[in-house]
């Protein structure tokens, strides 16, 4: 078992936003810290509009994919240079997620200190991204924020002869939808959003599992992702309202945040990111939860008890699924961008990312850490498999992208309602 339930690493579990790496200020980002109008406009070049949707680039889409722009004056690295050596190797990550043992492995062989400086927010982020004097040498940002930073000059491009692991990454994110061609961002993690409950609690689960969160039984021990995209997108799944988790409808949206007022009386709903925790504590019977936390929950039973307790519901059909993935890039402001793609390189290693994988529990796409591998090795009881993410959840599961600043307006005002109590 590479999991560790001793290792004190693994149980401080890093902090999610409430607006999180998928869905943080998603076509408003520039109106919150650090990140102006004025750069951005300035980068685009434009009047801030972009075929109506009211932001100054293109929004990406699955159906309508982006390739990012390459600009003369930031080219990226040339061919075979060699890595920087000494002083600090600076990472601005989400806090443990990254095995400590893969970044001191990292720094040992190429004679630098390997440093995190942590974030919970993308606004955090993209504040410390520019702070005056302030560099760094990777950062984890999502689809939802690529565009965003790629058209504020914050990004180098990859230059992928450092790059030859990314041939052991599935195949759909070697060229995805929101970076053609993987210009800027390689893959870090994929995950994907279900129900974790107790298994020796909840005597039957619906065919929607969406319904345990409408329980009565289990009053009181309820609980949301405390994420609007998260919490309102499966609203809208569980009603059948609509399958765009990006609807600009408001009378749907009206729908499917009613509907989760409703859970306020029903069940007493609460709303919280610690399912991996809450869960196989006790605390919870039913979470929202993402799979990482449902794969990372059997290291946090009481003594005594077995993964068995535990299961995860998804829809089984992978287009009413809904799916995301953290990405790695390079800062503009890197001091040492060829060390950073040799670290790009080794977390697209097998078996670097499967140590990796063991510690923080988020699944990389590497096509040999199948579902069926991760069994094998004993990574993942075969109860919890069904939080194992596979190639072909991405080529259709729903996905959460940019949108524009006036739909993300309209989610906000509905989850600050359900959050005032309606």
């Amino acid at each position: 078992m590479n999991f560790d339930p001793a290792d004190p690493g693994l149980r401080r579990r890093r902090p999610r936003p409430q607006l999180g790496r998928r869905d943080v200020l998603r076509g408003g980002l520039w109106l919150g810290v650090g990140l102006g109008a004025a750069p951005l406009l300035s980068a685009c070049g434009g009047d801030g509009s972009q075929g109506g949707s009211g932001a100054p680039y293109p929004l990406a889409r699955p159906d309508s994919p982006v390739t990012q722009p390459i600009k003369d004056s930031n080219p990226g690295i040339e061919d075979g240079l060699d890595p920087e050596t000494g002083g600090a190797f600076k990472i601005l990550n989400y806090d443990q997620y990254m095995a400590p043992g893969v970044m001191k492995a990292f720094g040992e062989q190429h004679g630098v200190e390997v440093q995190v400086t942590p974030y919970t927010t993308y606004d955090e982020m993209l504040a410390k991204l520019r702070a005056p004097g302030e560099s760094f040498d990777l950062v984890f940002p999502g689809p939802s924020v690529l565009s965003k930073m790629v058209y504020a000059d914050l990004l180098q491009p990859l230059n992928h002869s450092y790059l030859p692991h990314l041939e052991n990454v599935w195949p759909e994110y070697q060229d995805p939808w929101y970076d053609q061609g993987a210009r800027y961002t390689v893959p870090y993690t994929i995950y994907g959003t279900g129900v974790l409950y107790r298994a020796d609690r909840v005597s039957s689960v619906p065919d929607n599992g969406y319904d345990l969160m409408w329980d009565e039984q289990h009053a009181g021990k309820i609980y949301l992702l405390d994420d609007q995209q998260e919490a309102i997108a499966m609203s809208l799944l569980r009603n059948g309202i609509t399958t765009d988790i990006n609807t600009s409808d408001p009378a749907l949206v009206r729908q499917a945040t009613d509907s989760l007022i409703e859970l306020i009386d029903r069940v007493q709903v609460k709303a919280n990111i610690n399912a991996y925790s809450e869960v196989p504590e006790g605390t919870a019977t039913i979470h929202q939860a993402w799979s990482g936390d449902a794969i990372a929950g059997q290291y946090y039973l009481p003594k005594g008890e077995t993964p068995e307790v535990l299961a995860y519901w998804r829809p089984d059909d992978p287009s009413e699924q809904v799916i995301g993935n953290d990405s790695i890039a390079i800062p503009a402001s890197s001091t040492k961008p060829v060390l950073a793609h040799l670290m790009i390189n080794d977390l697209l290693d097998n078996k670097i990312g499967l140590r990796n994988f063991g510690w923080n529990g988020y699944q990389p796409p590497l096509t040999k850490l199948s579902g069926q591998y991760l069994v094998d090795q004993g990574y993942i009881p075969s109860n919890l498999v069904n939080a194992v993410v596979e190639p072909g959840d991405f080529d259709e599961g729903l996905t959460f992208y940019e949108v524009a600043p006036s739909t993300e307006a309209l989610w906000r005002q509905s989850w600050s309602q359900f959050k005032a109590g309606g």
